[in-house]
């Protein structure tokens, strides 16, 4: 009976893995009531790579290539199973094969905003999505740590957890990187690079790779966006306080003329307009002479008076202005204390 089981044992001659779509990282050879032929062929074709396991522990792993399957072939499984260098039976063994491509177009994002802290800001709500792609590194440990004996393991069994470690490590990413939040939120490429560098450690312990990370946006908070806007707007006059308090008054310039009570029409907007380049003129001086720390901001201030009527808790109202500009970084201290020296002059 035994002679005829032995006769009826199917023997593999040849032992490889033509991928039949996408998705797959890895896939277990069939081997239920077979046998691999000594000196059968084993046949890794690129993009891939084979693990030999016997009993339960992982043995030889093989990258591309065409092998021919002998005792100096299978050096760790040799040594396993005890054979000896002559050994030319028939034996059996668990093969495994493991797609090591890019798995691309891999979604992440925020389904709720989530806080982090920033050194400028405190504490920052933000959402984030954009797209990653990951390979398998390490066969071997993926093997023992995430597929097992399973016969098919799929990429979208591993979705959810990689999504998961991407959206844990956003705050620790941008934390690490010693920057700015508004710099990394300016900067897209910036903010991938640091993510990117916070998960690829976490990614090896999984026998994986991240690739191409990429933060396709940064939704902010109103206030916040606001404030990125005038940073961004200091750049465009090069960071000259005295340019951009002159684009400032001349965004605001139809919103004044608007609301002016000088008259309708044409004529009110005639007003309304000259008012605004008069007052925008008298803040863009008064801000560069005190940004100097010198200079005589009284007639300055007269002609404000003069063309748009301001009143004395105008003064209070631009010192408030000014402060904020510094809470939010746009003025230095120095600059601060010099402009308000000048301003409480006009109140004595």
């Amino acid at each position: 009976m035994a002679l005829m089981d032995f006769i009826k044992k199917q023997f593999i001659d040849v032992l490889q893995w033509t991928e039949d779509g996408d998705g797959t990282l890895a896939w277990r050879f069939p081997m239920s009531g077979m046998e691999i032929q000594n000196g059968g062929t084993l046949v890794v074709r690129e993009s891939q790579m084979a693990v030999f396991v016997n009993e339960g522990k992982v043995a030889d792993v093989f990258g591309p290539g065409t092998y021919k399957l002998t005792t100096q072939t299978l050096p760790v499984l040799t040594y396993l199973k005890n054979w000896d260098k002559l050994f030319e039976s028939p034996f059996k063994s668990d093969v495994y094969f493991f797609s090591t491509r890019q798995q691309i177009d891999q979604k992440w994002g925020t389904p709720q905003p989530i806080t982090i802290r920033d050194k400028d800001f405190g504490a920052v709500r933000l959402r984030a999505f954009g797209n990653y792609a990951f390979r398998i590194a390490d066969p071997k440990l993926f093997h023992t740590e995430i597929s097992g004996t399973r016969d098919v393991y799929p990429v979208g069994d591993l979705e959810g957890q990689l999504r998961g470690l991407v959206l844990q490590n956003i705050s620790n990413a941008i934390a690490g990187s010693g920057l700015p939040f508004l710099d990394l939120a300016a900067n897209q490429v910036m903010f991938a690079d640091a993510l990117t560098k916070e998960l690829a450690p976490i990614f090896a312990k999984l026998g994986l790779l991240i690739e191409n990370l990429t933060v396709q946006n940064v939704s902010l908070p109103e206030e916040l966006q606001k404030i990125l806007d005038q940073k961004i707007g200091m750049g465009m006059v090069g960071n000259d306080m005295a340019k951009f308090m002159q684009y400032q008054t001349a965004q605001a310039i139809p919103k004044f003329a608007e609301n002016s009570g000088g008259g309708s029409g044409i004529a009110g907007d005639a007003m309304g307009l000259g008012a605004g380049v008069a007052l925008g003129q008298v803040m863009a001086q008064n801000l560069q002479q005190g940004l100097q720390g010198g200079g005589n901001p009284a007639p300055a201030a007269a002609a404000v008076a003069a063309a748009t009527g301001v009143k004395p808790e105008d003064v209070m109202a631009t010192l408030e202005k000014l402060g904020e500009l510094k809470s939010k970084g746009i003025l230095t201290q120095e600059e601060f204390d010099a402009k308000k020296s000048e301003l409480l002059k006009k109140l004595i």
